[in-house]
């Protein structure tokens, strides 16, 4: 957990150019009353977010992060933090919403779109059985085009498509509760194709 001040400059940007798309929350997770580089974390945020009065800012213990988030997700818009504790709490995140196969994630650069995967990375394990949840890749396209490209009408009827789907009771196994269709990755796939 090494980081220097600019880095730490640049993802707080780009959570405040997220947050500014969104509803203006950012989160900043640290563990400041521990570790000495979420100590430069802490300052760096506070001082970079100051300057856009539009931002209201909260900062978390990583530790009360993951219990809140379990308590009240709806309490966060961005959540800005380091990879390690990202890492951690997109892993619960996921969990919150029933599979780690429904959440997109995004590594952002100041240069370009950056790189967008769903938070469970390529799955191996599952490969070429035509099983996985495809819903974390779909997201993960619909924040490259929202955040990569602005192409914020593209993203919303992605969005939509899927939630048309699961309104339908469309499910892969990793979803499935007994009174949804169970379907393959291909299969449900096919299913958001034909809402878009």
């Amino acid at each position: 957990m090494v980081y220097d001040s600019n880095e730490i400059e640049r993802i707080t940007e780009i959570a405040i150019k997220i947050a500014n798309q969104r509803n203006k929350k950012i989160c900043s997770v640290d563990k400041s009353n521990v570790l000495e580089v979420s100590q430069l974390w802490r300052d760096t945020v506070l001082n970079i977010t100051s300057k856009d009065k539009n931002i209201s800012l909260s900062n978390m213990y990583v530790d009360n992060a993951a219990m809140q988030l379990v308590r009240d997700p709806g309490q966060f818009d961005v959540i800005l933090t380091s990879n390690l504790f990202g890492d951690i709490l997109s892993d619960l995140a996921a969990m919150l919403t029933g599979s780690i196969g429904m959440l997109p994630s995004a590594s952002l650069n100041n240069n370009g779109p950056g790189v967008f995967e769903p938070v469970h990375g390529s799955a191996p394990d599952i490969a070429g059985k035509n099983i996985a949840n495809p819903i974390a890749m779909l997201l993960s396209a619909s924040m490259m085009l929202k955040i990569g490209l602005n192409e914020e009408e593209a993203a919303e009827n992605l969005e939509t498509a899927i939630d048309k789907v699961l309104s339908k009771g469309f499910r892969t196994a990793d979803l499935a509760d007994g009174s949804t269709e169970v379907l393959s990755c291909s299969e449900i796939g096919d299913k958001i194709i034909d809402e878009i």
